[in-house]
Order: C-alpha cells, then sequence, then structure tokens
C-alpha cells in the first residue's frame, strides 16, 4: 500500500475484513490496522455501499474504492475515469449507517464533502493510526 504501509490481505473468508495494516519497522510496537474493502464498478454509481451493522465492529477502516471503468446506468458510455478510494474510519462509517434498508447501507449526500478522505488523504489516515512518518531522504 501507499505510504509505506505494509498491508497484508486477510484469510479468506475471514469476516469483518479483508486487509490487515502494520507499522514496516519490526522494531515499532504498534497495533494492527483491519481493514474493510468495498469497490463499485461503474462510473455513474452513487456514493453509497452496503455494510451489515454486524460487521461494524470487526473493521478500523472502510476503503471505498470507486473503480469508475463506465456507466452502466445512463446511455452515455464514455465516462470511464480514474478510479476514485475513500478510507473512512469506522466511527464515520457507523455515524452514516443506515440499517434501516434491507442492504443495510452506508449513504451520503451529494453535497456531502469528502475530500478529507479522499485517494492520498484517506491513506494518510491509516499512516498517522500507525505513527508511520512520512518517506524522507536519507541525508
Amino acid at each position: 500500500m501507499r505510504r509505506n504501509i505494509l498491508t497484508y490481505k486477510a484469510p479468506p473468508n475471514n469476516e469483518g475484513y479483508d486487509l490487515i495494516c502494520i507499522h514496516p519497522d519490526p522494531r515499532t510496537v504498534t497495533r494492527q490496522i483491519r481493514i474493510q474493502v468495498k469497490s463499485r464498478y461503474a462510473s455513474d454509481s452513487h456514493l453509497g455501499f452496503p455494510v451489515k451493522e454486524k460487521s461494524l465492529d470487526a473493521f478500523d477502516f472502510l476503503i471505498a474504492a470507486f473503480l469508475n471503468i463506465g456507466n452502466f446506468w445512463s446511455k452515455k458510455l464514455d465516462a470511464e475515469l480514474e478510479p476514485t478510494f475513500y478510507t473512512f474510519p469506522v466511527g464515520f462509517i457507523k455515524k452514516h449507517h443506515d440499517k434501516t434498508s434491507s442492504w443495510e447501507k452506508v449513504r451520503f449526500a451529494k453535497n456531502h464533502n469528502l475530500d478529507e478522505y479522499k485517494d492520498a488523504k484517506g491513506f494518510e489516515l491509516i499512516a498517522r493510526r500507525l505513527r508511520i512518518p512520512y518517506p524522507a531522504r536519507p541525508l
């Protein structure tokens, strides 16, 4: 993963998280970070994704990967865009979780500003939690 965060795939059929992140320095005592990953292929998908309420205590962050490979719902087919990643802390997911629907989705309003969780800024949240310093050239 970016930012020198050592990231490993969780064992198959593991409930609640998909990745485990740790500090790259073996002498640094730190806990692991559990990541759940949700992905969307369509460029015209909304910023919602299903998350079961029972899994909310099984991860520390959720990364929503919007792959943007083209429009699926509208007739305009040329909407291939760069992928976008959002890294949300579990507290943020709990705040926006809608358990009333059968899909138990996390939903955001169209005007919701998610810039602080987007791409590199979001990955930085994990690096800070693990206390990984920003890489610098040796002097």
